[in-house]
């Protein structure tokens, strides 16, 4: 008897599981190098099966096509072939899936449900928490010009008073406001620490993430330059504010927009570069790639091969006026050129096509192709107002001392004479205390903002704005 009970629940389980109805929202939290992103799949029935596509809200991607979407005897499938990216799971009787995300080799496991749940609380002791010691707004301001609304937060010392500002620009890549990256928020200690030596802060989510509209995903330098004006011009509305005190702190790519947004206006008494550059974008790419490959071990004809491989790629991107035909001519360069592709370059788990139309579609996106081309040197020759350049020595992505002397040279070309340039010993791209300067540490490391860094950029603006 008992056996033909647990025959019958068997049965029982198995028309249950194959029942479920799988199309709706899927969400899931996926773990990599420390952080936690979320990840969505919108699954809809179709007349030839099932359709799907995937979020990315931490990234502030949304709807990106699925190439195939599958489910057969439990097992859902999905893959993006554009992206190196394979999803597999198994539909369990909890409405829930277990299961296996994928991306050009690297495997990591990923379980949906229903709802979204809840990221882990990881450790980051700089990060303050409401009650604020000083004031704290929410504001939106409009880009007139590209009619987008822009979200952000403000912080004062005081309600009531009038107080110097900075405009915080973020990195490369959909930002939201605090800058989050790898479980980390910069400019959310970077905001409190100022705002609590009596600067005023306001600090925004880019165009198209988080609670700003636009699209994000054709936008370059110079757009997001247009945004910061717009918060220039915010700013200026506001009676608490020294309209001759605002200054602009740019990190990494926002190192580059800070000059842009001071050059085109007068309005800016100050900029900050952190991990800025100095040299064209192609240049700084392949010297990042060279250092971070080095720093995790790679041989050197691993190092040989994909400097020759990228340096003719990207000779393809600067030299070419007509941007139709950069896509063709880069896959052609790249078929040519795949059995020369080192191990470094070429993960598992992808089919060559897939992987050269990837490496096609990152390298020819709208803000890439301005990057690769972009030299930042002529408007940094324009500058007029004081600025502050400081790199961690141990950045890998922006190295310093290559970008520092650049920096340096352009803004005393131009005639500039308030110029401080200096490398924290230590620090990485982040301006974390770190062991190799790694991006696989950046996660890894309580610290947000080192001590030191924090000082350095609020006892220089506290000397612009005696």
């Amino acid at each position: 008897m008992k056996k033909i009970t647990l025959f019958i629940l068997t049965i029982l389980i198995i028309f249950s599981t194959y029942g479920q109805d799988i199309t709706g929202d899927w969400n899931g939290i996926l773990k990599v190098q420390g952080m936690q992103l979320r990840v969505v799949f919108h699954i809809t029935q179709t007349a030839e099966g099932y359709g799907a596509t995937m979020d990315s809200p931490d990234q502030g991607a949304y709807g990106i096509p699925v190439t195939s979407t599958s489910y057969e005897e439990s097992e859902l499938l999905i893959k993006i072939s554009n992206l190196g990216v394979e999803y597999k799971g198994i539909l369990g009787v909890n409405d829930s899936i277990s299961g296996t995300f994928t991306q050009m080799g690297y495997s990591f496991p990923l379980n949906l449900s229903r709802e979204m749940p809840e990221k882990e609380a990881m450790n980051r002791p700089q990060e303050q928490v409401e009650p604020y010691a000083y004031y704290v707004e929410d504001v939106r301001f409009d880009n007139q010009e590209d009619h987008i609304t822009l979200a952000g937060t403000l912080t004062m010392p005081q309600k009531d008073g009038q107080f110097p500002a900075v405009i915080l620009i973020s990195g490369s890549g959909p930002q939201n406001r605090d800058e989050e990256v790898f479980s980390h928020k910069p400019f959310l200690v970077l905001s409190d620490h100022l705002t609590k030596n009596g600067i005023a802060v306001l600090r925004f989510d880019d165009r198209g993430t988080a609670e700003s509209t636009g699209d994000f995903t054709f936008a370059t330098s110079p757009d997001f330059a247009s945004d910061v004006e717009s918060a220039l011009k915010y700013l200026q509305t506001r009676k608490e504010i020294n309209k001759k005190q605002i200054g602009l702190i740019g990190h990494s790519e926002g190192g580059i927009i800070a000059p842009m947004v001071a050059v085109s206006s007068k309005d800016i008494s100050f900029i900050v570069l952190l991990a800025g550059t100095g040299i064209p974008g192609d240049e700084l790419l392949l010297m990042q790639q060279e250092m971070i490959l080095k720093a995790n071990g790679s041989s050197e004809d691993d190092l040989h091969k994909a400097k020759t491989i990228t340096k003719g790629a990207y000779k393809i991107i600067t030299e070419n006026q007509n941007t139709d035909s950069i896509k063709p001519e880069l896959t052609a360069f790249f078929k040519q050129n795949a059995n020369n592709f080192p191990d470094a370059l070429k993960p598992e788990g992808i089919s060559e096509d897939d992987l050269i139309a990837l490496q096609v579609n990152q390298l020819t996106s709208p803000w890439m192709i301005f990057f690769m081309k972009y030299n930042p040197a002529p408007t940094l020759e324009k500058v007029k107002c004081p600025v502050l350049a400081i790199n961690g020595e141990k950045d890998l992505q922006v190295p310093a001392e290559v970008n520092l002397v650049a920096i340096e040279k352009a803004l005393k070309k131009g005639g500039n004479k308030n110029v401080t340039i200096k490398a924290l010993p230590g620090l990485n791209h982040l301006f974390q205390e770190c062991e190799t300067g790694l991006p696989a540490e950046y996660s890894e490391i309580e610290q947000t903002i080192s001590p030191a860094a924090l000082s350095e950029i609020t006892d220089w603006i506290l000397g612009q704005v005696k």
